[in-house]
């Protein structure tokens, strides 16, 4: 593999390899090549694995070839070129004094070691980049998405971090959208990020993290922007980004305020908040109640006919000694919003199927607090110490008007939904290491949680009857109040032996605790004040559940050529009980679960790695409750306290390959989960009422997906391909019939974007997405199409466009329904050189498209959804940079 790259279009073709005096290859050596005219750019290159290189020049041109490597004597030579590709190798020779990285008065675009690569960013950016963002999307490796997601050598970013420290909690998004653009010097990309140094290699990480270099004008001083912005019917916009960094005291303010549908706060980010997707999904168990848990309901909403968002976020980092730090931040969020979604429901039961149309607009007034602190004490490089302390509070409230037709029915509910929580959670981790062979590490965490939403659906008609025990009144009114209480406690110690650098052996010894209160109460508020008490008919719970899992475990991991390999062993002891109607069921069961990692590494950009894991999920409280649970306006819910654990089976293989200077990405991966054994919903199907149990069910399930990124640069050109499929099959359980479903999807994106300096950039891509859902009384199928572009120009120096389009293509083939709507965004920017002041007119949906299609499956049910969203917006921006 050939490595190269410059900034221009080039023509001819020098090639060759470094090698030193014994013949050894010298990968990452550097090549770079100063044209004798001072008004050209410099041109680069850098050596493979094998030590070659290709360096593109231009022809008839001059240039002063300079070939550097750390620890070895720089060479020199001049050369003219005509029009012939050329071959030249280099031996370098070795320096007995360290070299200085690179040469005088030039700091190379790239360095690449083992686990980092470092951009020196001047050498990319051209001056009207204002935000992090867009340095980082012309840094060759690295891709930024719309919401501010990073990707570097086809992973995703999972931590960001300034000057060696985490920035504020490390999420992307908040570094990549606020960060101004001119005090980054360099990012680096630090592979297998782990925040304990002495653990790298010990521990097993997937992180990848960003490390952002101040310019040295920036290690001791405020910086920042304004933004303010007013438009058409009464839109606005105020964000102010203030920074002070200096090398003891780091502080960071973020603030917004817009009633433009942008939020500041998404469920992504709360995801993250907590560990992170990744981390989650290795605890199913803790994933699920996570993602839906009411307050992450609230979050889940992102397209809005009118949204008010109010967001603060303060970071303050203190150095108390050179072994003591402090990091605290505080994100407090409001929002004011509004929502409205038709959706068309077709339900699927062997009496054949039929539709629902559903119309529900709410109005939301969400709140909530987010706080932490660390302290982080490193007495020596051997020991680290840390405490972490989180809070969460929420309080959310929600007005609803819901319309639902259905077999020549329509009715009409009024809902209100609110939610009172609090999260405190304590974290204390210790690590030493006490040689060179033997390192400790213990963790413990204690976490508190109280959460009592309060539910209320109103009516003229009667609902869910034979389910729900209502008393005939003019106007019908069911509360439902719940509440849960959440105690865990969590300790794991690890032990690390490393026999060799070959052989390394962990133990592990952990325990989790956890304690929890469930309650459910619903009754029908009459209208001569009197109440109607559901508990009287099987409706109310009260519910202690105690979990505990006891565990030992024993890897061994070991290294032969090109293969790592960690296999391992986790003896469980679970034992759950729950206390509910004057009754305790209680259960235990010892589990063997095995774990294998297998990588290959062909290369330091070159890899290929296999995982298997099996693991025991538990059901959650509320699946366990004896007693009936109003579920929805048309879902009444029975659970199980017999319920047993399911058994989930986790394949994967993924392939990874980079080249830095090729330009050439690869990622793909397969995976395939089995379920064999597992929790069912069993549903009675009435029209579109529901009344729903719970059954352990011993019929395996299974699901496969697969994916397949593809992008290379060709000078000025970046060509991408993006793929994902999924296939699965399970069971349903409707009115005593047991049916088998199948579900397959597909996505295909295809893009091409141009890199130029001086011109107008464009890019342009298609994305197909055809679905299938199949059940044992019809098949449904779904497509979606879209056509893409974007424009990016800077232009009279001192002028920054920017457009984007999309063009999709929705259709419901089982229902004969289609739909094409077209989404276009613009803006102008304009600030004079060496002026803080700039100026913008922007417009978002240009078409002024009122919804979006989309869709979705569950057991029996499929979903045709039609989302509402924000008119069309032109306003008037102001910024000042400080």
């Amino acid at each position: 593999m050939v490595a190269g790259f410059s900034c221009y279009a080039q023509t001819i073709e020098l090639s060759g390899k470094v090698s030193d005096k014994f013949k050894n290859n010298l990968p990452n050596a550097n090549i770079i090549a100063i044209p004798t005219e001072n008004s050209k750019n410099l041109l680069f290159a850098i050596t493979d694995d094998k030590g070659n290189y290709v360096l593109k020049l231009n022809s008839n041109e001059s240039y002063e070839i300079k070939i550097s490597y750390i620890g070895f004597k720089r060479q020199t030579f001049r050369i003219s070129v005509s029009n012939e590709n050329l071959k030249k190798d280099f031996e370098l020779q070795e320096n007995p004094e360290r070299l200085d990285e690179i040469i005088i008065n030039y700091k190379p675009a790239i360095i690449t070691k083992k686990d980092t690569i470092t951009y020196n960013t001047n050498s990319f950016v051209t001056g009207e980049e204002r935000k992090l963002r867009e340095v980082l999307k012309k840094l060759p490796g690295i891709e930024v998405d719309r919401e501010g997601n990073v990707t570097a050598q086809g992973k995703k970013v999972t931590k960001v971090l300034v000057e060696d420290k985490i920035f504020f909690t490390g999420n992307s998004k908040l570094a990549v959208n606020n960060i101004p653009a001119d005090a980054v010097d360099q990012v680096q990309v630090l592979d297998n990020y782990n925040e304990i140094g002495f653990l790298k290699g010990l521990r097993d990480s997937d992180d990848l993290a960003l490390n952002i270099k101040l310019k040295g004008d920036k290690k001791k001083f405020a910086f920042g922007d304004i933004e303010a912005a007013g438009g058409v019917e009464d839109r606005y916009l105020l964000h102010p980004n203030l920074f002070y960094y200096s090398p003891k005291t780091n502080v960071n303010f973020i603030g917004d305020l817009n009633n433009l549908g942008i939020q500041s706060f998404t469920l992504n980010d709360y995801l993250e908040f907590n560990g992170g997707f990744g981390k989650l999904m290795t605890d199913m168990g803790s994933f699920f109640r996570l993602s839906n848990d009411d307050f992450s309901q609230f979050l889940s909403n992102t397209d809005f006919t009118a949204n008010i968002n109010r967001f603060g976020a303060f970071n303050l980092r203190q150095s108390l000694s050179t072994k003591t730090d402090i990091n605290s931040f505080i994100i407090v969020n409001a929002s004011d919003t509004e929502t409205e979604v038709q959706t068309l429901n077709t339900y699927n039961s062997l009496g054949g199927a039929f539709d629902e149309d559903r119309n529900q607009r709410n109005t939301l007034d969400n709140s909530f607090v987010l706080g932490k602190l660390t302290l982080d004490y490193e007495p020596s490089i051997n020991v680290d110490l840390s405490a972490n302390t989180f809070v969460k509070v929420t309080q959310n409230d929600t007005q609803g008007r819901l319309l639902t037709q259905s077999l020549d029915q329509s009715t009409f509910f009024n809902t209100a939904n609110s939610l009172d929580a609090i999260d405190l959670k304590q974290n204390l981790e210790y690590s030493k290491r006490f040689s060179r062979a033997q390192t400790l590490s213990f963790e413990t965490t204690f976490a508190y949680v109280n959460s009592t939403p309060l539910n209320t659906w109103q009516t003229d008609e009667p609902f869910l009857e034979g389910l729900v025990p209502l008393q005939e009144d003019g106007l019908i009114n069911v509360a439902q109040q719940k509440e849960t209480t959440t105690t865990t406690f969590d300790a794991i110690l690890k032990d690390y032996w490393v026999l060799n650098n070959y052989n390394h052996i962990y133990t592990t010894l952990g325990t989790n605790l956890t304690f929890e209160n469930y309650q459910s109460q619903e009754e029908q508020l009459l209208s001569d004040g009197t109440l109607n008490d559901f508990s009287l008919n099987g409706f109310g719970n009260d519910i202690d559940y105690r979990f505990n899992d006891t565990f030992f475990g024993l890897e061994y991991k070991f290294l032969t050529g090109i293969f790592t390999v960690k296999s391992g062993v986790f003896y469980h002891m679970y034992f759950w009980e729950n206390e509910q109607l004057g009754q305790t069921v209680s259960n235990s069961t010892q589990a063997l679960l095995p774990e294998v990692k297998a990588e290959a590494e062909f290369n330091n950009s070159e890899k290929l790695l296999f995982r298997y894991r099996q693991r025991l999920q538990f059901p959650t409280v509320n699946r366990l409750a004896g007693n009936f649970v109003l579920n929805s306006f048309n879902s009444v819910l029975l659970g199980n306290p017999d319920l047993q654990n399911e058994r989930i089976h986790n394949y994967s293989l993924n392939y990874y390959k980079f080249s830095l200077f090729r330009g050439l990405n690869v990622n793909t991966g397969i995976n395939y989960s089995r379920k064999s054994q597992s929790v069912k919903n069993t549903t009675a199907l009435d029209g579109i009422e529901q009344f729903a149990t719970y059954t352990m069910f011993n019929e395996p399930e299974n699901s496969v997906s697969a994916n397949f990124n593809f992008s290379k640069r060709m000078n000025t050109v970046k060509l991408g391909l993006d793929s994902r499929t999924s296939y699965s099959e399970f069971f349903q359980l409707v009115n005593a019939n047991v049916s088998k479903n199948f579900s397959r999807s597909l996505s295909l994106t295809g893009k091409m974007e141009t890199l130029f300096e001086n011109w107008p950039n464009l890019e342009l891509g298609y994305t197909y997405e055809p679905s299938v859902f199949t059940t044992s009384v019809n098949r449904n199928q779904f497509t979606n199409t879209e056509f893409f572009a974007g424009l990016d120009y800077v232009f009279l120096k001192d002028f920054h466009l920017k457009a984007d389009y999309r063009r999709t293509d929705y259709e419901n083939q089982s229902q004969n329904l289609t739909n094409i709507f077209d989404l276009a965004n613009a803006s102008l920017y304009y600030q004079k050189d060496d002026s803080p002041w700039g100026f913008e007119v922007l417009a978002t949906n240009l078409f002024d498209i009122r919804f979006r299609r989309s869709n979705s499956f569950s057991d029996f049910l499929i979903s045709d959804q039609t989302t509402f969203i924000i008119p069309r917006i032109i306003m008037f921006k102001i910024a000042y940079k400080l």
